[in-house]
């Protein structure tokens, strides 16, 4: 696996409804905008791939024909073929900025009631169930943020670190979807604008929510996460406000 480990993988793939190609490939299409397969990497064998999914193996080869059809994977002839994962581009400024424009502002207020509500549940469970291969981890994604060179690289650290908090908290369906919101609005909230927070900061944030962890302060923890979102969430919606006054003006 790419960021995070094979045990963690195979809990956030399995499907809630078996039989679905298109929960396939979503749930694929997350897995691989988010890292947690690197590029390059050879996926398992079908019928271990539709194991883990839950699904038939023929709704498993028609998930990875769409897969193939949007370029997100390469299927390779011979001995050492298979198929293999291809890097999703890092998506524009202007792209961001288009996408949030789609949204309307109780939209981005309700996927944060949401994404702070699952936020502050793993974090709690996670003061009360990690283990120190956890912490490990997570403090693993605190670095990897720090490293990272581009937008897409931060963004995916920032994402992993919240998924690491839902595999700690040990729920399968709370990882499930930290999982599909870091797939749906992660990555807007790295849109360049004139109050994006320093990767510094960002660290400091989830240094404090990691110590809260190993701390075992359920309490707190669950404020931090929360705290975290709600700061996330508010920038977005000014951006969106700012949108909505220059269509006006040009209106």
């Amino acid at each position: 696996m790419g960021a995070l480990n094979n045990g963690t993988s195979t809990t956030f793939m399995r499907l809630g409804h078996e039989g679905r190609t298109e929960e396939v490939v979503r749930r694929m299409i997350e897995v691989i905008e988010l890292g947690v397969f690197a590029e390059g990497e050879q996926l398992p064998s079908e019928s271990e791939l539709a194991q883990q999914f839950g699904v038939a193996t023929v709704t498993l080869r028609e998930a990875l024909a769409v897969l193939r059809q949007r370029g997100l994977i390469e299927t390779r002839r011979g001995r050492k073929g298979g198929s293999f994962i291809r890097a999703p581009r890092e998506v524009s400024q202007t792209a961001l900025l288009e996408r949030l424009r789609q949204m309307s502002l109780m939209e981005l207020r309700d996927l944060g009631d949401e994404l702070a509500a699952i936020s502050t549940a793993t974090a709690r469970l996670a003061a009360r169930r990690a283990t120190t291969e956890h912490h490990v981890r997570l403090r693993h994604q605190v670095e990897a943020l720090g490293n990272a060179a581009t937008r897409l690289e931060r963004r995916r650290a920032d994402a992993h670190f919240h998924i690491e908090i839902a595999v700690a908290s040990q729920s399968v369906r709370l990882t499930n979807t930290q999982m599909r919101l870091q797939a749906e609005v992660g990555e807007l909230f790295w849109i360049d604008s004139a109050d994006t927070p320093d990767i510094a900061a960002i660290q400091r944030q989830q240094r404090a929510l990691l110590d809260a962890l190993e701390a075992g302060d359920v309490q707190l923890a669950g404020e931090l996460a929360e705290a975290k979102v709600t700061r996330s969430i508010k920038r977005l919606i000014n951006l969106r406000l700012e949108q909505l006054a220059e269509e006006e003006i040009d209106g």
